[in-house]
């Protein structure tokens, strides 16, 4: 990721709400699209969650990560009841709080990038943050999430927020982009839809690609916490297949892509990509906030 100018809180929020519409607007298989709904969750909840973040995060160069993660969870709860963004939030609030930040020095005289900042937003995480994120996440109530014997939900932190994270890696894909300084978000997620646009991919083609590369790299920790690795692994595989039949640039992949999204979808929702949805939200936010609304096709 090049270096990053600093972006006004007016703008954080705009890229935020805009990252989350083109993820939820983009047919991904397993998840909830235009015309395909869950049991308990519609197109239109999505729709609803996006707007309501918006302010919370514009405030997060403002106040602990934490607290925002807390305000733009209860912010969404005033609108839904289910459950439709905590992993988005959690992973766009240190980015939004990254991109106000205003550079420190580094190796290049141009300034420090964006992941730098990341990584010097999660090592400033507090206890407080830790305290506020526990709140958040027992209002969402996600699913999958069990028990543990260290630093769990049900009982109040006493490590940071970062060091908890680092605790929940082997479960949780999103608290591995807090221990890895957003690995996956800055080495797979972004140059895939950065790749996808500069081909000239529009928005919903370049984030179903983006998705499906996620996904066939790295298991999906939501559907491993709720209906097993086995699954997990099978859903990946099938991501792979997608690709390998030209995923949304052939007519071969996109049958592909329709019958691996027939086939994920049950009563439960069980095989719901849940987590890899939220990490393709994560690399649309930094690429908007980079200035990559524009396709960079010839």
């Amino acid at each position: 990721m090049s270096t990053a100018a600093v972006v006004s809180p007016a703008e954080v929020a705009a890229a935020a709400q805009m990252a989350c519409l083109l993820e939820v607007s983009a047919p991904k298989p397993g998840n909830v699209s235009p015309g395909r709904h869950f049991g308990d969750l519609r197109f239109e909840d999505f729709l609803a969650s996006a707007v309501a973040i918006g302010e919370p995060l514009a405030g997060a160069g403002t106040r602990g990560l934490g607290a925002t993660v807390r305000l733009a969870v209860e912010a969404t709860a005033r609108w839904t009841r289910s459950n439709t963004n905590l992993g988005i939030i959690l992973l766009l609030t240190p980015l939004a709080r990254a991109a106000m930040m205003t550079p420190g020095p580094s190796d290049d005289s141009a300034g420090e990038d964006l992941r730098s900042r990341v990584r010097r937003v999660l090592e400033a995480t507090t206890v407080d943050d830790a305290r506020d994120v526990y709140v958040a996440i027992r209002r969402a109530t996600p699913g999958g999430m069990g028990v543990v014997q260290s630093q769990d939900l049900s009982a109040e932190p006493t490590e940071t927020l970062l060091d908890v994270m680092r605790l929940a890696v082997t479960r949780d894909t999103v608290a591995g982009e807090y221990a890895t300084g957003f690995e996956v978000t800055f080495g797979v997620a972004v140059p895939a839809l950065e790749r996808a646009r500069g081909d000239g991919l529009p928005w919903d083609d370049a984030v179903v690609e983006t998705f499906l590369t996620v996904l066939a790299s790295i298991p999906d920790t939501h559907i491993s916490r709720r209906s097993g690795a086995a699954l997990a692994a099978q859903v990946s595989a099938r991501a792979r297949s997608a690709l390998a039949a030209g995923g949304v640039r052939s007519a071969a992949g996109r049958v592909t892509i329709d019958e691996m999204d027939a086939a994920l979808r049950d009563a439960r929702n069980s095989g719901n990509p849940g987590t890899t949805a939220d990490l393709t939200a994560a690399a649309i936010f930094v690429t908007l906030i980079a200035g990559g609304w524009e396709s960079r096709s010839a």
